[in-house]
């Protein structure tokens, strides 16, 4: 099975440009914690509330004036849309993350993936199971 089939083929995001507010009021109304940044549907790095909080509130910055792209993660794990979805387990099990933008190979934003997409779609194959051991376990 390929990530296509399960992905969230409906992926929001935000711009570099916006302000925190704008990111935050978009995962409050979607009710997620995570967000792909892009540009010209291009990934070019990922925000979550712990960012928010940690980099952005913590440090004393005003949400509205505060831009994503003062305290967005730049270090972006992706996978790819043609592949299968026992490597992309694999790889956030190694890269404890919950999940993933999906881009195709153009390297266009195309969607996102999570554990629990995997785990919904092919709930045999375990592969979220263990995916979700690796991402449990302490970081070292």
């Amino acid at each position: 099975m390929k990530t296509r089939d399960v992905m969230n083929a409906e992926c929001r995001y935000c711009a570099p440009g916006d302000s925190v507010v704008d990111a935050a009021k978009l995962m409050a109304d979607e009710d997620f914690g995570a967000v792909p940044i892009a540009e010209n549907n291009r990934l070019v790095g990922m925000l979550t509330d712990r960012d928010i909080v940690v980099r952005g509130l913590a440090d004393g910055r005003d949400a509205a004036q505060t831009k994503i792209g003062d305290i967005m993660s730049g270090e972006i794990y992706y996978c790819y849309d043609d592949q299968d979805i026992e490597d992309v387990a694999a790889n956030m099990g190694e890269m404890q993350v919950r999940r993933m933008p999906v881009v195709n190979r153009d390297k266009r934003l195309v969607g996102m993936v999570a554990i629990g997409d995997l785990a919904r779609q092919a709930p045999g194959a375990n592969v979220a199971g263990e995916a979700l051991g690796e991402i449990s376990r302490p970081a070292a």
